[in-house]
Order: structure tokens, then C-alpha cells, then sequence
């Protein structure tokens, strides 16, 4: 039996899901939209759209400079339209620029999940560019590591479990956001 949920209220601003590959954005993210009745977008989605190829394929004919301006475009074209739900690439918000779009124009949450879990979650996975590398979880490690201290800078942080559902996180998101009464009217 699916837990029952109190009605969140209203989102005024669009959330803009921040963290390391793994870290549930987009499975979080859907949920989170749909618990609050607004779109879910996915900026990666939208570039491999806009492309018709993949971030994979982005990233081995035109390199990590070119993907990260076109992430930067795209995450400002949809910040500027109505609030929704927008799940970002692990690299976005590394970006400076990135951080000040979505500081002015949305509020950014992180969903903190230890090393050990998101390995748990992407060591299977051929779709992650930056893994494809001679030892993996190495360069996960030091991914993360090199991170951490950026996605702490996030308005918002979520810490992630082990035993978390995504429904479970979610509502821990929905939470984080309810504090935040610019964010998330309260019904």
C-alpha cells in the first residue's frame, strides 16, 4: 500500500535538483513532480534533444567545453519558463554561471548521497561518459571529492540513505522545500 501523502501547496519557484551522477535527480525528480503537480524536465534530456545525439556522443565528437555551454543555455532557457522540476547533469552546477542562474531564477537542492551508495548504483551503468576510464570508481572518487564542496554551496541540501525509497526521499525533499516559504507555499 502506497504511503498517503498531505497535499505540499504550491511551488513558486522552479527546484533545480543538484548532485553527483547516481545520486537519484531524475527518478526524485519525477516523483517530485508529480507529488507537486508541475513538469519534470531533465537538461540532459533537452540537450540530447535539441542535438538528436546523446551526452555521450556530445561529449566524444564535441568535447566537455561545448557540452557545458549548451547545458548553460539550456538550463537558462528553462529556468526562464514556468516553475517546474529540473533534474541537472552532475557537472551543471559546477559551473559558476550555472550557480548564479539558479540562484536567481530557482532554488537549488542537493541530494547528498555518500560515495559507497552512488557506486552501488552507477558501477553497472554504460551510459555515465566520465566513468568510461580505466578504474571507475576512482574516478568517482575523485569526482566526488572534487564536488562535494561545490554542491554544498546549494540552497538546499537533502541527505540520501541507503534504506530511502524514492518516494521516502522525496517527501525529505518536499520537506527541505516547505521551509523555504519563497520556494514552496504551504497549503
Amino acid at each position: 500500500m502506497a504511503e498517503a501523502h498531505a497535499e505540499p501547496g504550491k511551488l513558486k519557484k522552479t527546484v533545480v535538483l543538484v548532485g553527483m551522477m547516481g545520486a537519484g535527480k531524475t527518478a526524485v525528480g519525477r516523483a517530485l513532480a508529480q507529488r507537486l503537480s508541475v513538469p519534470f524536465l531533465d537538461s540532459d534530456a533537452e540537450i540530447e534533444t535539441a542535438a538528436t545525439m546523446s551526452v555521450a556522443e556530445i561529449f566524444a565528437r564535441d568535447g566537455e567545453a561545448f557540452f557545458r555551454n549548451r547545458e548553460t543555455e539550456v538550463i537558462a532557457r528553462l529556468l526562464a519558463g514556468e516553475c517546474c522540476i529540473l533534474s541537472t547533469g552532475g557537472g551543471a552546477f559546477l559551473s559558476s554561471r550555472n550557480r548564479a542562474l539558479i540562484s536567481a531564477n530557482g532554488v537549488s537542492v542537493w541530494l547528498n548521497v555518500d560515495l559507497k551508495l552512488l557506486w552501488s548504483r552507477v558501477k553497472n551503468k554504460d551510459t555515465r561518459p566520465l566513468l568510461r576510464t580505466p578504474d571507475p570508481f576512482k574516478t568517482l572518487q575523485d569526482l566526488y571529492n572534487a564536488r562535494v564542496p561545490i554542491y554544498a554551496e546549494a540552497d538546499l541540501e537533502v541527505p540520501s540513505h541507503p534504506s530511502y525509497t524514492i518516494d521516502m526521499m522525496t517527501t525529505q525533499v518536499i520537506a527541505a522545500l516547505a521551509s523555504r516559504p519563497d520556494v514552496l507555499e504551504v497549503a
